[in-house]
């Protein structure tokens, strides 16, 4: 069974993030409330949970879509603090982005779960 195009935004998105998250980590320091600690680790763990994700939802192992709907569940209180800090600070086209970017979250939430699975046997 080939993979849905959803299953590809999904894979495609979490592989580019993923990547981005490893490679210049501070970008995504503005996405935490300052009070937050371990900042660089946390973005470290999230950019390699989004790689495992991407990376299960192409060889459709069965831990993948529950796994990839979690992570976005996880770093989705991280784009609310964004939205409405950007939006106090006055930065008018990042909070306009940043408000549009969070219903985004549920369709690859449901692509995530929809994503098919090898058959087991």
């Amino acid at each position: 069974m080939k993979l849905p195009w959803g299953s590809w935004v999904v894979i495609i998105a979490f592989t580019a993030s993923g990547i981005l998250h490893l490679v210049n980590p501070s970008a995504f320091y503005l996405l935490f409330p300052q009070w937050v600690p371990q900042q660089e680790l946390l973005v470290y763990l999230s950019g390699i949970a989004e790689l495992i994700a991407a990376l299960g939802l192409v060889l459709k192992l069965r831990f993948a879509p529950v796994f990839t709907a979690l992570v976005l569940l996880a770093v989705w209180p991280a784009n609310w603090w964004f939205a409405f800090d950007s939006t106090a600070n006055g930065e008018t086209w990042v909070a306009i982005l940043s408000w549009i970017r969070l219903p985004l979250q549920v369709p690859l939430i449901y692509w995530a779960l929809k994503s098919p699975i090898r058959a087991v046997g």
